[in-house]
């Protein structure tokens, strides 16, 4: 089923973006050590250099994901997230596509992320190597963890 998506910039004061965002530490957290979770809570995805969308479908939030600048020619996807009742249905896909799009306009050449190694992040180590993301090693401060998996692209 296709759906037709509305991407908007977040301030991150709504609720249901809130709620999502909520639900996505908790997730990482239920996955990964504390050591090991490099998502972003609400204050970081507020900080200077940090842009965050929310994606909607008619009156719901369908998913979100955010474009960190890690200086003028790479950039960051940090809190890529899918609502429950989105889940296989394209909304990651379209968010990773809108964030790549976003990077292209700002000039970025490379785009660079963090994820997780257990079973349960294997539906996003899929969508990036689908999307041309091949892993590498740490990058920007991050160190080697077993818990997580480096990636990169070129734009």
């Amino acid at each position: 089923m296709s759906l037709t998506l509305r991407f908007h910039l977040d301030d991150l004061s709504g609720e249901p973006t809130r709620a999502l965002i909520t639900r996505h530490l908790a997730g990482m957290h239920a996955n990964s050590p504390p050591e090991s979770v490099h998502a972003f809570d609400i204050d970081k995805l507020r900080q200077p250099g940090v842009t965050f969308w929310s994606a909607w479908f008619g009156e719901e939030i369908a998913g979100c994901g955010a474009l960190k600048r890690l200086d003028a020619w790479r950039g960051e996807l940090k809190s890529m997230r899918v609502a429950d009742a989105f889940l296989g249905r394209g909304v990651g896909r379209a968010m990773l596509e809108h964030l790549i799009a976003e990077a292209r306009k700002r000039g970025m050449r490379s785009l660079w992320l963090e994820t997780g190694s257990s079973a349960a992040f294997t539906p996003a180590l899929r969508l990036y190597e689908s999307a041309g993301f091949v892993r590498c090693g740490p990058f920007d401060g991050y160190t080697d963890d077993p818990f997580s998996v480096f990636m990169t692209r070129e734009l």
